[in-house]
């Protein structure tokens, strides 16, 4: 996940392209993940409040998976694969409009402590202030998921447990919490919650119990096995094969 692949700056230029479309289209070589397989489960975190602005992010007019094709079709691979162990994959975040990794950028600058309001996002870094998670590398300029080849995952039972609903007023315990305390999520409990600004979100962190480090190395495993790459950083994010030169912009419309 995150931005960059947060906190890794691109190494190549990169060149948002918008690409103005009706609802539903999207440009060539992308697709909905929920049309290729439905299976995978969609929790689309920057469609709505539970992120660390506390609100939806400009571009994510639904929340919906988008992806390249191929990324898409290994990402059902993976999920295949996992569906003999009883498992299934559920998606935070996919394709995202480079305006959206703008709005990240001025949020983290704008020199306003949210993370001090009710229910916003003190819970995501809860040892750190927030004008420091730019100098961090848990925000940047520029993100890999602006190509569609990098998604934000995790693991979830089949069949997986129901979560409550997000209440954006109520009072969650920090991401580095006990499962029980956090915001709802039915995924397994993977020793922080998603978008977890912490060392403890490092894939090979010591900082966490023996099962869930099992539950990381099993993630990667079965990603890695069908092409994605993880981010050392962040044991939800990967990215598929090599990353494109090419950042859009256009909006993530319904379907």
């Amino acid at each position: 996940m995150f931005l960059i692949a947060r906190g890794l700056p691109l190494l190549l230029a990169l060149t948002a392209q918008s690409a103005p479309a009706a609802a539903g289209s999207l440009p060539t070589s992308f697709v909905y993940l929920r049309d290729v397989d439905p299976s995978i489960a969609q929790d689309m975190r920057y469609a709505g409040p539970n992120n660390f602005t506390g609100r939806p992010l400009p571009g994510y007019g639904a929340a919906e998976c988008v992806l390249r094709a191929d990324v898409a079709r290994a990402l059902a691979r993976v999920e295949a694969d996992l569906a003999r162990e009883n498992l299934s994959l559920k998606v935070y975040d996919c394709y995202r409009p480079a305006r959206a990794v703008s709005a990240f950028a001025r949020w983290a600058q704008d020199g306003k402590d949210d993370g001090k309001d009710a229910g916003a996002g003190k819970r995501f870094f809860p040892r750190l202030e927030k004008r420091a998670l730019f100098a961090n590398g848990y925000i940047a300029a520029h993100s890999a998921h602006s190509a569609g080849n990098a998604v934000d995952v995790t693991l979830i039972a089949r069949p997986a447990p129901l979560a409550p609903a997000f209440d954006p007023h109520a009072a969650y315990g920090p991401c580095t919490a006990p499962a029980a305390l956090r915001a709802p999520d039915n995924a397994l409990d993977m020793g922080t919650g998603f978008d977890c600004f912490d060392d403890s979100s490092r894939t090979s962190s010591a900082a966490i119990a023996p099962e869930q480090k099992r539950r990381r190395a099993l993630l990667v495993a079965a990603m890695r096995r069908r092409g994605f790459h993880n981010y050392l950083r962040e044991w939800w994010h990967f990215s598929f094969g090599a990353r494109p030169a090419q950042a859009y912009d256009f909006p993530i419309e319904p379907r």
